[in-house]
């Protein structure tokens, strides 16, 4: 495994560490800095609304959706629809 495979990017499906969604899986929809993303899962936290997380309280995991990446460079946002079936894919071990 090498650094960059677990980079905070957006499209990066996560496994929330701390806080009240521990143990929860996520997709970073938006880079705040180099210690903070935004965070959303399309379900209980939708992306007009993304989480504020620090990345030391996150699980990097080794799957980038494209499709979120894709629709966040072309349009500025994501589907929820979209975020969850990337958790979804990611949860069954399927990368994009």
């Amino acid at each position: 495994m090498n650094a960059l495979e677990h980079m905070p990017e957006i499209g990066r499906v996560v496994q929330v560490l701390r806080g009240k969604e521990e143990g929860s899986y996520a997709v970073i929809v938006g880079l705040v800095d180099e210690k903070f993303v935004l965070i959303a899962d399309g379900d209980k936290r939708r992306f007009d609304q993304p989480k504020k997380k620090n990345v030391l309280h996150l699980a990097m995991q080794p799957v980038v959706s494209h499709e979120v990446t894709d629709s966040m460079r072309e349009t500025g946002r994501v589907t929820n629809a979209k975020l969850r079936f990337a958790i979804q894919r990611a949860a069954q071990g399927k990368g994009d």
